[in-house]
């Protein structure tokens, strides 16, 4: 403020001389003039030695500003201290982007940034390695162009990188990349390449050795179930202390045998190809028949079980295996709910007829939160103790993830301890044919349900 003081102190200064030598001179209009434009000239003149150093790129030299006095020395140097400030923040953005290409060179893993068109912006040496990229050649040009893949370039423009993806290496077949994506700023991507082959053919081997040992496991166990049974046949004969043994070697023999056949189950479901040409069946008989099925097997509990599901619905799939899913989730509701207890099966369109869900429900134990993204690996237990009480596999709900997701489906489990489970298989709206879709405008999909059951 001081300096704008001075400024117009100054102007007044000038004006005012002009004024006394105009008068002295017998004309003061014409010295006025002349001292406001000796003014202007001045301030011009400012102006374009400010001019000539901004030209000269302040931030690129170690030029000071020009030398000025009053208001144009505070501009002047105003200005140099943001040129310098600049500068800083520049070098500084600078380091710490070379550092950061200098530390992912030296990764195993390739790192590649792509614009918003999705060309190739930059890329680290192992991108180079392992994808072939060549610089300056490559950079500019869109990424689907140098990854050459149909399955890349669906991946690439779907935008839904919420699983990566897996590729054999580009002119190499006998290696294995894995392609992860993440969106930033404005539809720019951020690529992440890793070399999964080691790990790809160690999967490979872990699935053909539980295949191998499984179908070599089942013959022997088979044949000692067999000598078994006819034992205990004959178990009356036998002195009483060898009748409690027998009867445990027999009902473990029947677990094993349970065990063999969901490995074979699961290995089969991980090799085999999914038919290519599936055709629509009716769900309401499938369901029936494994409502019917568990209540069978488990009759001595004492459930009540109820299903619905639309006649006119069919669903496009392997029925068998299909089959097998959901007997897998009712016989676990069954298996862990209380004798007495209700399960229900029920299906129907949900989200507008965009999707189609059905449901297992029980008023069963529950599951605690901590365990329900765990519940499809294999062998996993919330408790070791059920194992051995139900005699279960800890393999159901694992093949009932894997010909989910051969059916274009996931598996959705809500549940609370002691308040029961609801085991959700979500089908798109495409393998549905026939069927109302009215149900799904309404607020509950699945009305009537026990009222024991804790939906979330």
């Amino acid at each position: 403020m001081q300096y704008w003081r001075a400024e117009i102190l100054r102007l007044l200064t000038v004006l005012a001389v002009a004024a006394l030598i105009g008068w002295l001179a017998g004309n003061v209009l014409l010295t006025l003039f002349a001292g406001i434009g000796a003014c202007l000239g001045i301030n011009y003149w400012q102006l374009w030695r400010l001019r000539r150093w901004l030209r000269g790129n302040p931030s690129a030299t170690q030029t000071g500003p020009p030398e000025s006095l009053a208001l144009w020395g505070e501009v002047f140097d105003g200005i140099y201290q943001l040129v310098r400030q600049e500068q800083k923040s520049r070098d500084y953005l600078e380091s710490i982007i070379r550092k950061a290409q200098e530390s992912s060179s030296a990764l195993e893993i390739a790192v590649t940034m792509i614009d918003r068109r999705g060309s190739l912006e930059w890329w680290n040496q192992a991108a180079a390695r392992l994808l072939g990229f060549q610089y300056p050649r490559d950079q500019g040009h869109p990424v689907t162009n140098l990854v050459r893949d149909p399955r890349f370039a669906q991946y690439f423009h779907e935008a839904d990188y919420s699983e990566p993806l897996k590729l054999p290496t580009p002119g190499d077949g006998s290696r294995t990349l894995e392609f992860e994506i993440a969106l930033f700023g404005e539809r720019e991507r951020l690529m992440i390449v890793r070399d999964v082959t080691r790990l790809h053919r160690m999967e490979l081997m872990r699935e053909d050795f539980v295949g191998n040992v499984s179908h070599e496991l089942g013959t022997p166990i088979t044949v000692i179930k067999g000598y078994l049974e006819t034992i205990m046949e004959h178990v009356h004969e036998l002195d009483s202390k060898w009748r409690k043994p027998l009867g445990q070697m027999l009902q473990q023999s029947a677990r094993m045998e349970n065990i063999v056949r969901d490995l074979l189950m699961l290995t089969a479901l991980e090799t085999k190809a999914v038919k290519r040409q599936q055709k629509p069946f009716p769900l309401a008989p499938l369901i029936r028949e494994v409502e019917s099925d568990t209540e069978q097997v488990y009759r001595r509990c004492g459930h009540s079980y109820q299903a619905e599901c639309e006649e006119g619905v069919q669903i496009v799939g392997d029925r068998e295996e299909l089959y097998s899913a959901l007997s897998n989730l009712a016989q676990n509701a069954a298996k862990y709910t209380p004798d007495g207890g209700a399960i229900r099966i029920e299906a129907a369109f949900v989200d507008g007829g965009e999707a189609f869900e059905i449901r297992v429900i029980d008023n069963g134990i529950g599951v605690e939160a901590q365990h329900l993204s765990r519940l499809t690996e294999r062998f996993y237990r919330v408790d070791v103790s059920r194992s051995s009480e139900t005699g279960g596999t800890g393999l159901g709900l694992a093949i009932v993830k894997h010909i989910l997701l051969r059916h274009d489906a996931d598996l959705q489990i809500e549940s609370e301890s002691g308040k029961g489970s609801i085991f959700v298989c979500r089908f798109p709206s495409e393998r549905i044919r026939g069927g109302e879709k009215i149900r799904a405008v309404h607020q509950t999909p699945f009305p009537d349900q026990p009222p024991q059951i804790n939906v979330h």
